[in-house]
């Protein structure tokens, strides 16, 4: 410790070991004290309002999550619903398939008679007007 204190002389100042360079019981300037209590204060209300920011940005996202899980529930009651219809319809068409199938015969039939029908008109209308030169005569 002498070497210490020989490379230094004894009219430079010792650093402070306090980690305050503020000492309650020193005399200090009561406007260098009012600053800094308003700069601690102003970095106080800093910090809390950032705080608080996060804190509201969480409550949004915890609500968003909600309502986000909520839709996701009705999505997922809308699909299972939507599903059950559909094996419904599929189950229904399938129980109607031969009646349909008959349906489109029928349909067959029909469009084959009406050509007939057509024909068997267009046949009566030429004897008619043969049957009528013929009177004629």
């Amino acid at each position: 410790m002498s070497d210490v204190n020989s490379r230094f002389p004894k009219s430079c100042p010792t650093l402070s070991t306090s980690t305050s360079s503020f000492e309650a019981l020193d005399p200090h300037d009561p406007n260098l004290s009012r600053l800094a209590s308003s700069m601690f204060q102003k970095t106080a209300d800093y910090l809390l309002g950032e705080l608080t920011v996060t804190q509201e940005d969480y409550k949004l996202l915890e609500a968003m999550n909600r309502a986000t899980i909520a839709k996701y529930s009705d999505m997922k009651r809308l699909a299972v619903n939507i599903e059950k219809s559909i094996t419904d319809i599929n189950e229904k068409y399938e129980n109607l398939r031969s009646y349909l199938d008959q349906i489109d015969q029928i349909e067959d039939s029909v469009s084959k008679l009406e050509q007939a029908a057509y024909k068997l008109d267009a046949y009566s209308k030429r004897l008619e007007a043969k049957f009528k030169a013929l009177e004629k005569r």
